[in-house]
């Protein structure tokens, strides 16, 4: 099968390299170079590496201009994959190829539209989510559905949950072109009833709190990533918790720091989050018990970042 991809980010490798393996995939289109580390450089997508790396064509666009439509149209693909492209699609695209424009959504549609249902559904508490072959519409992730996967969240953070249904999303993929090429796959329309939306993580979002229970923390810090870290004030002294848990055993009152053999535990509403590793700002990463010792002190307190 002939097939253009669209997708950007890490998330979309795994979808292209199945693709690939399976099909003719004569074009991919991703976002422009853009400066994506702390170096200030001009880096390449990661689907744009990926697919130099495949041998495949590469269309870099920030918008679906005419020329970009153009080069779509002579492509005559049979089908169009989109997986966390990051541009909306025009109508006239969406109906180019014969057998449409498909998207791989990291979620069991129609739980978490939008753009974060990874770390929506790690806040949410869920014990399951998974991936969805849907169809794209003009609104945001409402187009019809033809084939689910679930997998279990468990306790895994925003990384690791990420590649499994990055993984689980390009298997069901290819699974599902010869059924859409065929005719054979049963479109389904979602039930707005059991729609959630999944919007975009804000600055502060997951900021650690005292206030709130130490599993809603601990959610917090397992939905974090470099783009929405999990953050707070320890002993005066702002950081990025990288891992942490929750433990009702252990009993300190919100807002306080107690530190004894190989633990951190901050306080919170219910029971305490025992930090297991964290980022002071401007150095490394290290484990909790090295941060203990340098900062030498076993009791003190702990707030949310201002």
């Amino acid at each position: 099968m002939r097939v253009v991809f669209m997708g950007t980010p890490s998330f979309s490798v795994p979808p292209l390299r199945a693709l690939a393996a399976a099909h003719d995939v004569c074009l991919a289109v991703t976002r422009p170079d853009a400066v994506r580390a702390r170096g200030k450089r001009l880096e390449p997508s990661a689907v744009k590496a990926a697919a130099v790396d495949l041998g495949i064509p590469v269309l870099e666009a920030r918008r679906m201009d005419s020329d970009v439509i153009e080069a779509l149209r002579a492509t005559e693909a049979d089908i169009f994959c989109v997986v966390a492209f990051g541009s909306i699609l025009p109508d006239e695209v969406l109906r180019m190829s014969p057998l449409g424009c498909v998207n791989v959504h990291a979620s069991l549609l129609p739980r978490w539209r939008g753009a974060a249902p990874i770390q929506r559904c790690i806040l949410a508490g869920d014990s399951c989510t998974g991936a969805s072959i849907m169809r794209i519409s003009s609104g945001v992730d409402t187009g019809d559905v033809c084939a689910q996967a679930s997998c279990a969240v468990s306790s895994k953070g925003a990384d690791e949950l990420s590649s499994d249904l990055s993984e689980l999303g390009a298997s069901l993929l290819v699974r599902t072109l010869p059924a859409l090429r065929s005719g054979d796959v049963v479109w389904s329309p979602q039930d707005e009833t059991r729609a959630t939306l999944a919007p975009k993580i804000e600055k502060g979002e997951l900021w650690l709190d005292p206030k709130s229970s130490a599993e809603m923390n601990a959610r917090r810090v397992r939905a974090s990533s470099d783009a929405a870290p999990a953050r707070c004030v320890i002993v005066d002294r702002p950081v990025r918790v990288t891992r942490a848990v929750a433990v009702r055993s252990a009993h300190v009152a919100a807002g306080c720091l107690a530190v004894g053999k190989e633990r951190v535990l901050l306080g919170c509403a219910d029971g305490s989050l025992q930090v297991l590793s964290l980022k002071p700002d401007g150095r490394r990463e290290m484990g909790a018990d090295a941060w203990a010792s340098g900062v030498r002190v076993r009791t003190g307190t702990w707030q949310r970042l201002a």
